[in-house]
């Protein structure tokens, strides 16, 4: 193998130092110690479903066309899949130069597309998704026994040692699966994702015991692979870092609704919620879907008002185990009637959802029931800025470092999907709600979420140990990883070659590939993203 590419969701020197220095990761210590290494700046939004195609295209949203484990059309909202990427990732630009990949586990990668070598889809895939070629999951199975993308404690809380034993099984899961597939295949190229490091943060924050056995787990992965497979130069990358949160739950929607942009509902449209996606399956075929009066809806409405929402009420049936009693005794109506939401239709401007860290607006001639006009636009544009660049969280520290204009941040054939203003937290320690109709601050939902620094690590051949990557962007690992195996840069690239490697120049690459494959809905995979909070 030329080059080997292992992705550690989250991974970053805050997490990984201690780590190094108990000597949980020896391996992981290795290739940073040998190499080079840095933190690696991730994109805004930072958060998996965007950042990782950004990793692997090397190119901003505004090209690739993924910004949130969502996507909009209108409206209305579906899970985003590999049929909205609209950029080629490293696999295809490396198949149109000859050579072969093998990529087990990289997010957004479902429906595939064929290429020479073979795929095994990661998050944001089906949980018993189609992979390239046809029916290699079958003959994974077949090898190594068990394969799934998700732990089997999807959509609900168990104890933190079967948590352990799950997260442990799938970690191995990915090992086995890409060492399989390259004794099989025997790529040019290989690309191994991790995302239990990410995912017991959101699940099990503050368990410093889980993640030393989560990261030992994907260490030792990591030291099988490198042995059977003997990559020439090998990267280690994260899409983002994690830390704790120590500042605000802020709830933009609010306070736009206080300042009269947002308008609020309890049936309709609008952003979904722990109770739309449980919902959507408990009355999938009922035509009867309004709610009724009640004197338990009123309770529940009342409840809403102090900060009782459908979305925590669902977090404290899960943790103490009552989650399916709650669905199967409780009328959906009831759960609906302690949720409001934005109603996107009857608002002038609003935060669709808490991933895309910002603000859109209801522009007429682009959005399906514009309220704002082509000539208001610029000036409503404008008073939002100054109106949330002057927020600031009850200790007086200001809740955004940044709030711009999206050309700041997206280009290309997709920016005009992105949300009109960008708003960038304050050293990311400020978590952003979507949810409206209680306080605009609280205590963070989550004390542990997103940073903006990861990491990347390069050693082996065509690495200069002695560059030190101190200014690299999640744009230039593509770029980068196509240099060390010789490899013309896309020169629709936003990123660059970075200072430890040789350019080999730039090329012009076809588009991304099309298929007739279509994007598959699944319900785990809604589940999943309500369980870590992505869907409020």
């Amino acid at each position: 193998m030329d080059t080997l590419v292992v992705g550690i969701d989250a991974a970053c020197r805050p997490v990984l130092d201690p780590l190094f220095e108990d000597g949980t990761v020896p391996t992981i210590e290795r290739v940073v110690e040998s190499g080079t290494d840095g933190a690696l700046e991730s994109q805004v939004p930072p958060w998996t479903a965007s950042a990782w195609p950004s990793l692997y295209t090397g190119k901003n949203p505004g090209k690739h066309g993924i910004y949130d484990f969502i996507t909009f059309e209108g409206y209305d909202w579906r899970v985003v899949s590999a049929t909205d990427l609209r950029e080629p990732p490293l696999w295809q630009l490396l198949d149109d130069q000859g050579c072969s990949s093998v990529v087990v586990n990289a997010p957004v990668t479902a429906p595939v597309r064929p290429f020479d070598g073979a795929l095994v889809p990661g998050y944001m895939a089906p949980a018993d998704p189609d992979c390239h070629p046809k029916g290699l999951l079958d003959d994974i199975r077949a090898a190594i026994g068990a394969y799934s993308v998700y732990p089997e404690h999807t959509g609900e809380t168990v104890p933190i040692d079967e948590a352990r034993e799950a997260y442990r099984r799938l970690t191995s899961m990915r090992g086995e699966a890409f060492r399989y597939l390259a004794d099989r295949f025997d790529p040019d190229f290989g690309f191994l994702q991790f995302q239990q490091t990410d995912t017991l943060f959101h699940e099990y924050p503050d368990e410093p015991g889980l993640i030393r056995d989560v990261y030992a787990a994907v260490d030792s992965e990591m030291e099988q692979v490198l042995t059977d497979c003997s990559p020439d130069t090998v990267f280690l990358v994260s899409d983002h870092g994690m830390g704790p949160y120590e500042g605000y739950e802020v709830r933009p929607n609010e306070i736009l609704r206080q300042e009269g942009y947002v308008s609020t509902t309890r049936s309709g449209t609008g952003m979904p919620t722990w109770s739309t996606v449980r919902d959507s399956q408990l009355t999938a075929g009922d035509e009867d879907t309004e709610p009724t009066a009640s004197a338990v809806e009123r309770a529940m409405a009342t409840l809403s008002t102090v900060g009782l929402t459908s979305q925590r009420l669902g977090r404290v049936c899960r943790a103490l185990g009552i989650e399916e009693t709650v669905r199967d005794l409780v009328p959906s109506s009831v759960v609906h009637a302690g949720t409001e939401r934005v109603d996107f239709a009857g608002s002038d401007a609003y935060v669709r959802s808490r991933v895309e860290l910002g603000v859109r607006i209801n522009l007429d001639g682009r959005d399906p029931e514009g309220t704002v006009s082509q000539g208001e636009y610029e000036g409503l544009r404008q008073s939002l800025i100054g109106l949330l660049e002057s927020l600031e969280a009850p200790d007086g520290t200001p809740v955004f470092e940044e709030v711009t204009r999206r050309e700041q941040y997206f280009h290309g054939p997709a920016a005009d999907e992105a949300v009109d203003i960008v708003t960038v937290p304050n050293e990311f320690d400020q978590f952003i709600s979507a949810t409206v109709g209680t306080e605009p601050f609280g205590e963070p939902s989550e004390p542990w979420n997103h940073k903006r620094n990861g990491i990347i690590a390069a050693t082996g051949e065509g690495i200069d140990t002695g560059v030190t990557p101190d200014t690299a962007h999640l744009f230039d690992v593509a770029p980068t990883v196509l240099a060390t195996m010789g490899v013309p840069r896309d020169d629709r690239m936003d990123g660059r070659v970075l200072p430890f490697a040789t350019p080999v120049g730039e090329a012009q690459y076809d588009p991304r590939k099309e298929t007739d494959v279509e994007a598959t809905e699944d319900a785990v995979v809604q589940e999943r993203l309500s369980d870590l909070g992505y869907l409020e």
